[in-house]
């Protein structure tokens, strides 16, 4: 990871000019914004929880084609925490990412997690995007689709190759069956278009954004499209545009499996709790052991290879999450008990009913929103050759993904998100962050003319703010209030030190931050 982000940064300018996606009907040469929709205003309820008393909700009627603003009508779920302050600063939207990530609970916990005096100053407004959650219509494609066992990941036969393209090409044929009129319309422009008319709705002539993730490429074309509209911009654990998306889930496998190295390392590190020895690369091997014994003999009838993967590749997005997985681990492994790994599952890896939305979301904006390879071989070729450096997550990954090598709608055309006529950006980058790699966030760097870019030096987690780094919450919250950002000149222009990692579940310092945890319960997974 820290080579690959040295060595972008004397590549940064040639990236800069590269692409993301528009659709084919806008002029990629200037970018022009589309028509925004007029809306009617928002009447809002309350509709607060335990958490978040204060939270209300409304809902908008936005069109589902934004190029025919009369033809049919979709519903986006929205929600506030309304500013309390006598200085009005306007709504601030936040994204949780995905795409197919519900961003109505994230108001509330933006709002709870700014200094007072900062959140009092917003309208802090969460929604679903088009396709997600409380937003209708809401898209599942086939129900259960993560259903255990599923096949093995790593095709070591054809059978099992075979046995995964079915679900693929299952999967592909079900959402363009079931949503064959709405499919064309799910992609990122489309979303922005609806934040633009969530902003007339709200009567706002800016709006303030606040990204997570894949949120951050969300707000980085609508900084394109409506450079104009954008008061402040905020873009957390960065999505490189340039990769969109193929190269980018690419680039992840690699990240992760640099990652999960991380992991085992720090296992090794607790040998005289989790007894697993500590060299890392013993563990690491009986991390793979483990995952071939339950690939023959899946845990409970539920945990095959397949799903070991899935409970552990949370791992790679919080470190908050390693000693429950560690535990899960040593378990298996001394033990033989199979009821830590179960209730790991259960907690990081098992999909429900709102995993399937945001999983249909996530295929149906990620496959129309750019180009995938059509050829199965090019994209057998292309994993193994990953697999053989960085196999941890490079087929589990590889099958997510797959349905776009069999979707139904075309995909759409691209365009430069270089932006020269913004506000001063703030942009927040780990060093290490295995979704969104380092290389995201510098290349955004230099394409938001006149940003800044804070990192966090060492740090591994994905979604950094708000997660328990008063030093990176300092830069956050000095921008929200006057919009001031860091300046040092050169390629970074702050630097935070990261959190220590977490201490086994055993000892008086087991706890991680509240703020951090109930972040990425609300972020999720994939990105």
């Amino acid at each position: 990871m820290k080579k690959r982000a040295a060595a972008l940064c004397g590549a940064a300018a040639v990236l800069a000019g590269m692409i993301t996606s528009i659709p084919a009907d806008a002029n990629a040469g200037s970018a022009t914004a589309p028509r925004t929709t007029q809306t009617a205003k928002l009447t809002w309820k309350k509709c607060g929880t335990s958490d978040y008393p204060t939270l209300q909700c409304a809902s908008l009627k936005v069109p589902l084609d934004h190029s025919h603003p009369h033809s049919e009508r979709i519903t986006l779920a929205l929600s506030r925490v309304p500013h309390t302050a006598k200085t009005y600063q306007g709504p601030l939207l936040v994204n949780p990412g995905g795409p197919g990530g519900s961003g109505l609970t994230l108001a509330g916990f933006v709002a709870s997690a700014l200094p007072k005096t900062v959140a009092a100053q917003y309208d802090v407004i969460g929604f679903d995007p088009r396709g997600v959650g409380a937003s209708k219509p809401a898209l599942d494609c086939e129900p259960g689709h993560f259903k255990p066992v599923r096949p093995d990941t790593v095709p070591s036969t054809w059978a099992i190759e075979k046995a995964n393209l079915a679900r693929a090409k299952a999967f592909a044929k079900a959402c363009g069956t079931k949503y064959a009129s709405l499919l064309p319309y799910l992609d990122t422009v489309s979303a922005v278009q609806d934040m633009d008319s969530i902003r007339g709705a709200l009567g706002a002539k800016k709006i303030n954004y606040f990204g997570y993730s894949y949120g951050t490429y969300l707000g980085a074309v609508y900084a394109k499209l409506y450079p104009h509209r954008v008061r402040r911009l905020v873009l957390d654990s960065i999505v490189d545009p340039t990769g969109v998306w193929y190269d980018d889930n690419t680039g992840q496998d690699y990240a992760f499996n640099d990652r999960h190295l991380a992991f085992l390392a720090w296992v090794a590190k607790h040998n005289s709790t989790y007894k697993l020895g500590t060299d890392p690369a013993k563990v690491e091997a009986k991390w793979y052991a483990m995952r071939a014994a339950l690939a023959k003999k899946p845990a409970e009838k539920k945990i095959g290879a397949s799903e070991l993967e899935d409970t552990f590749i949370p791992g790679g997005y919080y470190n908050g999450y390693w000693p429950y997985l560690a535990e899960a681990f040593a378990a298996y492994v001394n033990d033989k008990n199979t009821d830590p790994l179960v209730e790991a599952y259960g907690n990081f890896g098992a999909v429900d009913a709102s995993g399937d939305n945001g999983y249909s979301v996530y295929t149906s904006v990620q496959c129309r929103d750019a180009s995938w390879p059509r050829d199965w071989n090019q994209w057998r070729k292309d994993n193994w050759a990953v697999y053989a450096k960085a196999p941890f997550m490079a087929w589990n990954n590889a099958w997510y993904n797959a349905p776009c090598a069999f979707w139904p709608t075309d995909s759409l055309h691209p365009v430069n998100v270089s932006n020269k006529a913004l506000p001063p950006v703030l942009l927040f980058q780990a060093t290490n962050d295995a979704a969104t790699p380092y290389e995201g966030g510098v290349t955004v760097h230099h394409q938001l003319r006149g940003s800044s870019l804070v990192v966090e030096q060492g740090g591994g987690n994905h979604g950094i703010t708000l997660s328990g780094n008063a030093c990176l919450d300092k830069y956050l919250a000095t921008y929200l209030a006057n919009g001031k950002v860091p300046r040092s000149g050169g390629e970074v222009d702050a630097v935070c030190k990261t959190l220590p990692d977490p201490e086994p579940l055993r000892t008086k310092a087991a706890s991680t931050s509240s703020s951090g945890s109930t972040l990425h319960g609300l972020l999720g997974f994939r990105g």
